[in-house]
Formats: structure tokens, sequence, C-alpha cells
């Protein structure tokens, strides 16, 4: 599993899946948060499956 998630665009995912699952323990108080784990999860390990069939790689190593 090559990595394709660049700094920022990881900074960015993580950033926007802690304000999504915040969506569940404050707020509106939804179960939709939960889908913040998505860009929380891809953030942390710096892989995105979505980007494979596109070709899309935002980092600057292989």
């Amino acid at each position: 599993m090559t990595k394709n998630v660049g700094g920022i665009d990881r900074g960015l995912r993580i950033a926007a899946g802690l304000v999504l699952l915040s969506l569940v323990f404050v707020g509106p108080q939804t179960p939709w948060g939960w889908i913040g784990l998505v860009p929380l999860f891809t953030g942390f390990i710096g892989w995105c499956p979505a980007y494979l069939p596109f070709g899309i790689k935002t980092c600057k190593t292989s």
C-alpha cells in the first residue's frame, strides 16, 4: 500500500474528520457525524482508496 495522500491533504482530512465526528457528541448530535471516521482514518494512514482509480497522488514520495 503506497501512500497517496500528502501533508496538507492529510491535515485537512484529519481536521474535517474531527469536525464531523464531533457532530455525534455536541451540537445537533446526529449519527451522520460517524462519516467523519473515513477522512480521519485516511488522513492518519496516508492512503485513500478513492484516489486509486483516478491515479491521484497528493504526496511528493512515490
